[in-house]
């Protein structure tokens, strides 16, 4: 069993610590509240519980980043992470969770799916689920954390023989820097089984928001009132998928419009399926910066709120402008390869 250890930056609030004391039930921990001397964190199970300020910035929590970065990329290895976050304002939890998560991830820290819980000034955020539960949000707040708690306590993620890995991209083979990066790392998995899909060419219908009755109807069904090749192809492709890989050139640090679509199309599906047991990768490529910018969006669109795992290192990062130019960018074939063997350790039994 795996040591437990708690990570507070700040002095926590009696509400985060009623969080805390609900996350942790039947788990027994170490506090690591001082950071002048963090104990080796590989191979541990690591729960963040982070009061934020007005600013949303906790600098102890910058400083414990500091110090891991500074003993090396492989400071957090082998371990697995989730998140409590409470605010006595209504920004930044969010934006906190993306940050926590993709920094431990840069260091080898894995997630679990849907890895933590948020708690607002007045928790407003938990009203939508109050029709769901007919309970008040601090009840709902306080269950959530238990859930997640449990779910930490016996995850035990198992690799695949054979497994299946769906590409999924929207860009052009003739001119995309992300889908030659992608080539190199697709080189590097000869033996996986590998499916793609372009959803580009104005293929997909972006979500309209509809009301719940009607998206819970059609997702009981495997399917989405929009139809077309989300439903005919992509839904089908995840069900059958243990990893996706998401291909994400970056247009104005933001993730493409039709990837933009199909991840608010996975709600229909996602009123019946969770996907808590498939594995989430991605190739980003930049023309000039912001790479993580787009990293952040995927681990909150789709590690946050649609429960894929988030293996250590998820996500290939590159800067190339013009066409062609990844392949000049120094050492890529290396990264590459090293991405693939990542792929491939963290899913292949």
């Amino acid at each position: 069993m795996k040591e437990f250890y708690l990570i507070l930056p700040e002095k926590p609030s009696p509400f985060l610590k009623k969080m805390i004391d609900r996350t942790t039930e039947k788990i027994n921990y170490k506090v690591i509240d001082n950071f002048n001397n963090i104990p080796d964190l590989k191979n541990k199970k690591i729960i963040f519980a982070v009061e934020l300020p007005v600013t949303g910035v906790s600098n102890n929590l910058n400083n414990f980043f500091i110090t891991l970065i500074s003993r090396g990329n492989d400071s957090l290895l082998g371990s697995e992470g989730i998140v409590l976050i409470h605010s006595n304002y209504q920004l930044y939890t969010k934006t906190c969770a993306q940050y926590i998560i993709f920094q431990s991830n840069l260091l080898g820290l894995r997630f679990p799916g849907r890895p933590i819980v948020e708690a607002t000034g007045n928790l407003d955020n938990f009203i939508p689920l109050i029709k769901v539960y007919n309970i008040t949000t601090e009840e709902i707040c306080f269950m959530q954390c238990r859930e997640l708690g449990l779910r930490f306590l016996n995850d035990n993620y198992k690799k695949i023989e054979n497994p299946k890995i769906l590409a999924l991209h929207s860009s052009n083979w003739n001119t995309s820097n992300s889908l030659l990066l992608w080539k190199m790392v697709k080189s590097n998995l000869k033996s996986e089984n590998i499916s793609e899909i372009n959803v580009g060419n104005g293929k997909v219908v972006d979500c309209a928001g509809c009301p719940y009755t009607t998206c819970k109807h059609y997702g009981q069904q495997e399917k989405c009132f929009y139809g077309g090749i989300v439903v005919e192809e992509v839904y089908p492709s995840i069900l059958e998928s243990d990893a996706i890989i998401f291909i994400c050139p970056n247009y104005n640090d933001m993730i493409s419009a039709n990837l933009v679509a199909v991840i608010n199309r996975l709600t229909a599906l996602f009123r019946k399926s969770k996907f808590y047991d498939k594995t989430l990768f991605s190739i980003i490529v930049s023309g000039h910066s912001g790479s993580d910018a787009l990293a952040r969006q995927l681990i909150s669109a789709l590690n946050i709120n649609k429960t894929f795992r988030l293996p250590p290192y998820f996500a290939l990062m590159a800067t190339a402008n013009d066409k062609g130019a990844i392949e000049k960018v120094p050492g890529i074939m290396d990264k590459a390869r090293t991405f693939a063997e990542n792929i491939k350790y963290n899913i292949v039994k």
